[in-house]
C-alpha cells in the first residue's frame, strides 16, 4: 500500500508575554545572493561569495547553474549561517547537452536562469512547483523569442508559463527588446544581468503600466556596475547593458533586509526593543525602507554606528504605505494590529507573487476576525480586534511570518506549514523564539563582521 504523507501539525505562534528585547541576524539577502551567483556563473573567471544566503531559492540557484555547467563548492567562511560558496563559470566550449533546471517556486530561477540558458549549447528543460506554473512568465518569454531565442511547451507550442524549453545555441545576438515588465522588475532585472554576453549587448525598453520594485532593477544596475559592466539608465523605462566581459569578484553579502523586517515588527507589537547589527548604509536592498515605514507607524528608530534599533511605542499607527514591495505582507500584519485605518498602495503585483498575496491577506486577517479589503492596487486595513484562529500559509514564506506577527498579539494563532519560510529563512522558528527568550542572535557577540582583506563589501 502507498504510504501516506505525514500529517505536520500547524505551528503555535508564540504569545509575547512582554516587551521582546534581544540583538537579531538574519541571513543573507536572497536577492543579492542570487544576482550575484548568476553573475559567477559568466564572469571570467571564478568567483567567490562571503556570508551568501543558505536556503531553499539559492540552493534552486545552485542546482540550476550546476546544470548548465557551473562549478560551485562551498569552502568554510566566517558567515553566521553557512559556508562560502565560489563559483567557477560556466565553460564557453561546453559540449552540447540536455538538462533540466527544477525552479521549485524562486521567481529568480525562474526568469533569471532561461535568458543564461540561452547562451549554452543544448536544451534546458524549466519546471516548478504546481504554483509556479501559475506565476507570470509570458514577458521574459516573449522577450527571449524577440531576441531570437527558441522556445517550447512541453506540447510543442509556444510557452506562456513554465513548463517549457530553451534551445541554446551557444550565442545571443541581443540588441533591442521591447518588454512590460508591469507584472515583475525581475523581467527586467534577468535580460540586465546576462545582456553584457550578448553579441551587441542589449537595449531594454518597458512599455506598459508602471514597472513595480524599481528598487530592485537599481540593485542588479549598481551590482552590474560594481563588475564593470555598462550600464546606462539615464532614459526612463529604457536600460542599455553594453557588451563586454564581467569581473570575477569576491564580495560579502549583506543580511537580508527585507526578512529582517519581521522581527523588527515584534518591537512595536510588544513594546520593546530589537537591534539588528551590522546594518548596511547605503544600501540597494529595499528593505532600507522598513526605517522609514517603523517611524511613521509609531516606532523610535535609529542607526547606533552600524546597528538599527527600533523601539515600540505605546501603539501601532496605521496610515498610507505606497510601493511597500515584498515588504507588504509583513506591513499589513502591523496595520492589522494599528489602532487607525491604513492603505497599502502600487502592490498589484504581488497577486502574482508565490500565492496572491493580497487575496491571502485579506483571507486571513478576516478568519481572524480583522476587517480588510482588496483594492485594485493594493489593501485597505481597518481596526478590528482580533482573535485566535489557524492561518494558511499559502507555500508563502512572507505569508507565514505574517502569521508569526500576529501571534506575538493575539493567543491561539497557529500557522500551517511554518516549514516554508526555508524559502528564503532557514530555522525561522528558532530564531523567532531566540528573540522571545532575549538571546543574543549576533551570532560572533561583539566583534564586528568586516570584509576579510582584499574582498569587497556589497552595497
Amino acid at each position: 500500500m502507498p504510504q501516506q504523507a505525514p500529517v505536520v501539525q500547524p505551528w503555535a505562534a508564540p504569545l509575547a508575554s512582554g516587551p521582546v528585547d534581544a540583538t537579531v541576524s538574519v541571513p543573507g539577502s536572497k536577492s543579492l545572493t542570487n544576482r550575484y551567483l548568476v553573475l559567477a556563473a559568466l564572469a571570467d573567471g571564478p568567483s567567490r561569495l562571503r556570508a551568501p544566503l543558505h536556503s531553499r531559492d539559492s540552493a534552486l540557484m545552485v542546482e540550476a547553474l550546476r546544470s548548465l555547467g557551473a562549478t560551485v563548492e562551498e569552502v568554510p567562511g566566517d558567515g553566521f549561517f553557512g559556508p562560502d560558496l565560489v563559483i567557477t563559470p560556466i565553460p564557453h566550449d561546453a559540449p552540447a547537452s540536455a538538462v533540466s533546471v527544477d525552479c521549485g517556486l524562486a521567481g529568480t530561477v525562474m526568469r533569471f536562469v532561461p535568458p543564461l540558458a540561452a547562451l549554452r549549447h543544448g536544451d534546458t528543460h524549466f519546471d516548478g512547483d504546481p504554483h509556479a506554473r501559475q506565476r507570470p512568465m509570458g514577458a521574459i518569454i516573449q522577450a527571449l523569442a524577440a531576441l531570437g531565442i527558441a522556445l517550447e511547451s512541453d506540447d510543442g507550442g509556444t510557452p506562456a508559463s513554465l513548463p517549457f524549453t530553451v534551445r541554446g545555441e551557444g550565442s545571443v545576438p541581443g540588441g533591442h527588446v521591447i518588454i512590460d515588465a508591469s507584472g515583475s522588475s525581475q523581467f527586467v532585472s534577468a535580460l540586465l544581468l546576462v545582456g553584457a554576453r550578448f553579441q551587441d549587448g542589449i537595449h531594454i525598453e518597458h512599455a506598459g503600466k508602471p514597472v513595480p520594485s524599481l528598487d530592485h532593477i537599481r540593485m542588479t544596475v549598481e551590482v552590474l556596475r560594481s563588475l564593470g559592466v555598462t550600464v546606462d539608465d539615464s532614459v526612463p523605462d529604457h536600460w542599455f547593458v553594453s557588451p563586454g566581459p564581467i569581473s570575477s569578484f569576491d564580495v560579502r553579502i549583506e543580511q537580508d533586509l527585507s526578512n529582517a523586517g519581521p522581527f523588527l515588527a515584534a518591537a512595536l507589537v510588544t513594546g520593546g526593543t530589537i537591534r539588528v547589527p551590522h546594518w548596511p548604509s547605503p544600501t540597494t536592498q529595499v528593505g532600507d525602507l522598513w526605517r522609514d515605514i517603523l517611524a511613521r507607524m509609531g516606532a523610535s528608530v535609529t542607526l547606533d554606528g552600524t546597528t538599527l534599533v527600533v523601539r515600540g511605542g505605546s501603539g501601532i499607527l496605521g496610515g498610507d504605505f505606497a510601493d511597500t514591495s515584498e515588504l507588504a505582507p509583513t506591513v499589513a500584519a502591523l496595520c492589522a494590529l494599528a489602532e487607525s485605518p491604513s492603505r497599502l498602495s502600487g502592490i498589484a503585483h504581488l497577486r502574482g507573487h508565490e500565492t496572491n498575496r493580497l487575496e491571502a491577506l485579506v483571507t486571513e486577517i478576516r478568519r481572524m476576525g480583522g476587517d480588510a479589503e482588496e483594492t485594485a492596487d493594493g489593501l485597505i486595513i481597518r481596526p478590528a480586534a482580533l482573535h485566535g484562529a489557524v492561518l494558511d500559509s499559502y507555500a508563502d514564506h512572507r505569508m507565514a511570518t505574517a502569521g508569526a506577527i500576529w501571534g506575538l498579539a493575539v493567543p491561539e494563532t497557529f500557522v500551517q506549514d511554518i516549514g516554508t519560510t526555508a524559502k528564503t529563512m532557514p530555522d525561522f522558528p528558532a530564531l523567532w523564539k531566540a528573540m522571545l527568550d532575549g538571546r543574543d542572535g549576533d551570532r560572533d557577540g561583539d566583534t564586528e563582521q568586516i570584509p576579510a582583506p582584499g574582498t569587497q563589501a556589497v552595497s
